[in-house]
């Protein structure tokens, strides 16, 4: 398959351009979520496909922290972010919010036009951050690309997602789309369940099952902290710009209740707030149970090294517990999205995880050291028997060669 995949690319293009080429789109207004699914993907697909060039289109800052692989690079457009009121910012420009789309949206478009792509996967948002991937769109369309849009398993609740899709005119926009994949299992959420699809639309929805993940075959870090010698449970909250509650909560645990017996690390994550950090790291320097790193682009190690994970439950957290098959405390979020309340609450219905809720009143510090004592004799994921759970790389893989032999008739048609 691969040898008939390879030659299928080279034949792929006529002009002389080269191999098979897929265009990535990830927005990236905040956290590591869409960039890490993205990155992941497309080091999958050039491992199945030799021939393949992949570029993902991303506004996230720490982009080049993460290595990709021989056959992926990456755009970076500038970054937006989003403020306390729930408007946006130029990240880094002294522009305004407007033109910092504009600029984002020549990017987009010039790099839509000059790459040239067969396949465009989009990340959760089928117009792009305000709008800015339809040009993109508009110009792709006429030269024969097939459009996927990639969802997780879980958007948000239904009284969030419908207003938003309709505000931004998302369910219009899906009639671009070739396919729709939800990375996840339908038995467990179907994320656009409440939206007022056409049965055409719904026919191109393809459940891939979650995202199994991979070591890496370096670490990231020269030296790992002493207290990953010997058993321990990993915190983290992926990219840490909201996890500070968490951490609070686990390090007041250890504060309480000296019984604990199992060490934790704390990864921090890049866009924690800096006088936070500091104050958490002195009071995890006074405790000779506690350890903390900044952040590590290469986590996967971490967590296969760890007996157990303490996290918010985000996408690709959940796809590494699964992955790993390690006994997981899920703490999520409530605000601004339900997304990650709605995947814990799913998955401890199936026995995949261990749910506590981290509501205001109920932060006991006595209450999460309990949690993290039960942790260290909780069945495993792979203790439940969920089938396709993790097959989603395998579905996009195949998904893709489709595609790729489909455009390969096509041109020899044309001949």
């Amino acid at each position: 398959m691969v040898n008939e995949t390879r030659d299928a690319e080279a034949a792929l293009r006529p002009d002389g351009r080269g191999g098979a080429r897929v265009l990535i789109y990830s927005h990236d207004t905040f956290g590591l979520g869409h960039l890490r699914r993205s990155r992941a993907i497309a080091n999958a697909l050039v491992h199945e496909h030799p021939g393949l060039s992949v570029i993902i289109l991303s506004g996230s800052p720490v982009i080049g922290n993460f290595e990709f692989d021989s056959g992926v690079d990456y755009v970076r457009i500038p970054g937006v972010t989003k403020l306390a009121d729930g408007s946006y910012r130029s990240l880094n420009l002294n522009m305004s919010i407007d033109e910092a789309v504009a600029l984002r949206e020549g990017i987009i478009l010039k790099t839509a036009q000059t790459f040239g792509p067969d396949l465009l996967i989009v990340d959760k948002e089928p117009t792009g951050f305000r709008g800015e991937l339809m040009p993109a769109l508009d110009w792709l369309r006429e030269h024969d690309c097939r459009f996927v849009l990639g969802i997780r398993d879980v958007l948000d609740g239904p009284e969030l997602l419908v207003p938003e899709w309709e505000r931004k005119g998302a369910c219009e926009a899906l009639r671009y789309y070739d396919d729709i994949w939800v990375y996840g299992l339908k038995e467990i959420y179907e994320p656009l369940a409440a939206l007022d699809l056409s049965r055409d639309v719904e026919r191109r929805i393809t459940y891939t099952g979650y995202l199994q993940r991979e070591l890496p075959q370096q670490p990231s870090l020269s030296r790992y902290p002493k207290i990953t010698k010997s058993p321990f449970i990993l915190v983290t909250t992926g990219g840490g710009g909201d996890g500070e509650d968490l951490i609070d909560w686990v390090l007041s645990a250890y504060e309480a209740d000296a019984s604990i017996e199992m060490p934790a690390l704390v990864v921090f994550g890049p866009f924690i707030d800096r006088e936070r950090r500091r104050g958490f790291l002195e009071r995890i320097g006074r405790h000779p149970k506690l350890d903390a790193i900044a952040f590590d682009s290469k986590i996967e190690l971490l967590m296969k090294k760890a007996a157990a994970i303490v996290a918010m439950g985000g996408y690709n957290t959940f796809c590494e517990i699964l992955s790993f098959d390690k006994p997981a405390l899920i703490v999520p979020r409530t605000r601004p999205r339900l997304e990650q309340h709605i995947r814990a609450v799913q998955a401890e219905k199936l026995g995949l995880v261990r749910m506590l809720g981290e509501d205001q009143a109920r932060r006991d510090p006595m209450r999460m050291a309990a949690a993290l004592r039960a942790l260290l004799v909780q069945p495993r994921p792979s203790d439940v028997i969920v089938p396709g759970l993790l097959d989603g790389f395998d579905v996009i893989r195949e998904r893709v060669a489709a595609t790729l032999r489909r455009r390969v008739a096509i041109a020899e048609a044309a001949e």
